[in-house]
């Protein structure tokens, strides 16, 4: 048998997670519970599935870059949607600078991703306090972005993200004029976007609403001004704010984290008093 060089290169992509929907990325998969010591995507699926499937739930899933999360998280993401779980999984890097993350832009992030992900099966949510956001956004920055009445939430955000990502100046103006305003965006996703979801979703035969917040371990660990690491402040500092979604929720989290000392904190903030996976 003659070796296919480019397909065995593609198969063996460390930056290619394979997807447990995908027939061909199946044959590839291989269970390493046995060698890690225990089964983690199943505690994580029992813990949504059977211990609180109709109450919220934060958990907490780290490792080293590059050791499998993300396929794990996308089995994760498989055998919940074949427990009739709406599931919004998504890849933070690809919204947020790294090197330069805040609670606003993690909770924007995340708004955003649901929305798209309910607006591709027709659910379409427009939150009232975003439609008035928006607009007092754009005045405050002063910079054009096109927002039409009609806009979609994940369009909306979508276009505020990507004009403040490219520019350092703009997204720390964004942040000083989100920051105090951090509660009513958090009680306006939980109740105009993720509650009515969940209803919705519920009534189409879904069991619930689950989101995955993969790539958050690749949070740079910069110092800030105030002497803590940037995933300290996210993470420990911010963590029950994070915590506060009402919806199914896994976050990645640095490794770093579960060695510190106040890994104990972080656990009992963001993590509910579970320990990190």
């Amino acid at each position: 048998m003659v070796l296919d060089l480019p397909r065995f290169y593609k198969a063996c992509n460390p930056s290619k997670p394979l997807s447990m929907g995908d027939v061909n990325d199946r044959k590839y998969y291989i269970d390493f519970s046995p060698v890690r010591g225990n089964k983690i995507i199943e505690s994580l699926k029992r813990t949504i599935t059977l211990i609180s499937p109709d109450e919220p739930t934060c958990q907490l899933f780290t490792g080293h870059i590059g050791c499998g999360k993300s396929t794990e998280l996308l089995r994760l993401k498989a055998e919940l949607e074949q427990q009739k779980f709406h599931v919004v999984y998504f890849e933070s890097s690809q919204d947020l600078d790294m090197a330069d993350v805040d609670l606003s832009d993690i909770l924007l992030s995340i708004a955003g991703q649901v929305s798209e992900s309910l607006e591709k099966i027709k659910i379409n949510i427009k939150p009232g306090y975003f439609v008035n956001l928006f607009t007092e956004i754009t005045d405050f920055l002063r910079t054009p972005i096109e927002l039409g009445a009609e806009a979609e939430l994940s369009v909306g955000i979508g276009k505020i993200t990507a004009k403040t990502k490219e520019s350092p100046k703009l997204r720390r103006r964004l942040r000083e004029y989100l920051e105090p305003r951090t509660s009513g965006i958090l009680d306006s996703i939980n109740e105009e976007l993720l509650k009515p979801a969940t209803t919705t979703l519920k009534k189409k035969g879904k069991a619930g609403l689950v989101v995955i917040v993969d790539n958050l371990d690749r949070v740079d660990i910069r110092p800030l001004p105030s002497g803590r690491t940037q995933p300290e402040y996210l993470f420990i500092d911010r963590g029950e704010q994070l915590r506060r979604l009402n919806c199914h929720i896994v976050y990645t989290i640095p490794l770093a984290l579960t060695f510190s000392n106040e890994c104990e904190t972080l656990k009992n903030r963001l993590g509910g008093g579970l320990t990190p996976k």
